[in-house]
């Protein structure tokens, strides 16, 4: 029995003369008299395979039949192919329909919108846009694992279910098993002590408290996994579960952490430059002229580095306007960071040492009193992309600033207990992996870049 071959193996390692076996599904099917050509995709690579079938198959006139989208085992001898854009195709021996597709498989040849493929997000991976996007989704990630196993940093499953808002902003889906038609009451609240964790408990939007705690031990740490924000947002940037890569490190300050975060993010660039030309290639063709430049200067950028302050005086003396203010103690809004990244420093840059009165609780403070050590690093098109800190490590002043802020200390003893035994320096930052996925395709909606997208209303499939 001859074993199957990829479609990319195929067109890659395959040669002229060799009988091979294919299987996929039918993109697009040419019925003419004399042959029929069918382009056999299977998702291992963008190109599909063109299938030749003759009169002389056995079950030609099945053949002719066959509808889009039908999955087929195609056994036929592989050949140079006389037709433009393609060096090779596959001389059909034997055809078998796998699994029929009829008229009405909603994915047909004309081109298709965003926003219709997202209805049927179950079937959208079969285009050709999806199918780049989710093939560099799983490469990437691939590749954020290596980036620090190479490091020695310990990966670690921080848990989805928590009772704690890293964030503090009170956006965690509820987690519970009481009765919510008839909730267990005290005082006129519900009483969680009911509940199946006794207390209340939600999923996770940040991995990075349990995170410090294993940084406080095994030095170097990463987690990579989904979090969750109950946050009534439709922009193209919000989704309400997505995926957060989080380093932590012992023994750090705020500058070691933006190496580490120079150095990963061009890794990743250089990566899907390197490791990803085909579907690449598709996207600075066909989703966003330009991409492959613009990623390859970033890739090779060495990035700035610019405090708060100084950057509140450039956007000041900007000779454009803004929709949003400019006055220090305010956050930047996306048009500031690209104003900064794409006018002022041409480039990627790091703000540094933000007022401690827009950042979180956890951020170290600064000896001016005013601004904690945080940092956002700014990507031209996008804006911020990387945002991290150094920690509190002093115990008096993060209780001092848990208690401004109006967070339970209780609640966080145990985060508290690593200032109390054996603090060290530590810093880390997080990277939403959807966003990486949409500036490095050049993919605008959030929607689009992973596979069942949960949304406001929205939780099909």
């Amino acid at each position: 029995m001859t074993a199957r071959t990829k479609v990319k193996q195929a067109l890659d390692q395959s040669k002229p003369g060799s009988t091979i076996l294919v299987k996929g599904w039918a993109r697009t099917i040419r019925n003419s008299k004399e042959v029929t050509f069918i382009s056999l995709n299977d998702g291992s690579c963008l190109s599909g395979i063109q299938v030749v079938a003759e009169p002389d198959l056995p079950n030609y006139d099945e053949v002719t039949g066959i509808g889009t989208g039908s999955a087929l085992a195609v056994t036929g001898l592989l050949q140079e192919s006389p037709a433009a854009g393609q060096k090779l195709e596959l001389r059909a021996q034997q055809i078998e329909v796998v699994g029929g597709a009829d008229q009405e498989y909603p994915m047909q040849k004309k081109r298709h919108s965003f926003e219709y493929l997202r209805t049927i997000a179950h079937l959208r991976v079969r285009s050709n846009t999806f199918g780049a996007v989710f093939r560099v989704r799983s490469a990437l990630a691939q590749e954020v694992h290596r980036f620090f196993a190479e490091r020695g940093f310990l990966y670690v499953h921080t848990p989805i279910i928590t009772a704690n808002d890293c964030e503090g902003a009170g956006e965690l889906f509820r987690v519970t098993t009481l009765d919510l038609a008839h909730p267990p009451l005290v005082n006129g609240e519900i009483d969680f002590s009911k509940d199946f964790f006794a207390t209340g408990t939600g999923l996770t939007v940040s991995g990075q408290l349990e995170g410090e705690l294993f940084a406080q031990a095994f030095s170097d740490i990463y987690t990579f996994g989904p979090t969750f924000r109950a946050e009534n947002s439709n922009t193209a940037r919000h989704a309400a579960e997505f995926w957060m890569i989080e380093p932590e490190m012992a023994f750090a300050d705020l500058a070691d952490d933006a190496d580490l975060a120079e150095a990963f993010f061009k890794r990743l660039c250089r990566f899907a430059l390197d490791h990803c030309g085909e579907d690449m290639n598709f996207f600075n063709t066909q989703i966003d002229k330009g991409l492959i430049q613009r990623i390859e200067a970033v890739a090779q950028a060495s990035f700035a580095r610019m405090d708060y302050g100084e950057a509140i005086e450039r956007l000041k003396k900007a000779p454009v306007s803004f929709q949003f203010p400019v006055e220090w103690g305010l956050d930047l809004q996306s048009e500031h960071e690209r104003y900064l990244t794409e006018q002022v420093v041409g480039g990627p840059v790091f703000i540094l040492n933000y007022p401690k009165e827009i950042k979180a609780f956890y951020m170290r403070q600064n000896d001016d009193g005013k601004t904690v050590a945080a940092m956002d690093l700014l990507v031209p098109k996008v804006g911020e992309i990387i945002g991290g800190s150094q920690r509190e490590e002093r115990l008096e002043l993060l209780e001092r600033r848990m208690l401004e802020t109006g967070i339970s200390s209780e609640a966080l003893s145990w985060y508290l207990d690593t200032r109390r035994w054996g603090s060290t320096p530590h810093a880390g930052f997080g990277l939403g992996f959807e966003r990486l996925i949409m500036y490095l395709t050049g993919m605008e909606n959030i929607r689009d870049v992973i596979p069942f997208p949960r949304t406001p209303r929205h939780a099909e499939f």
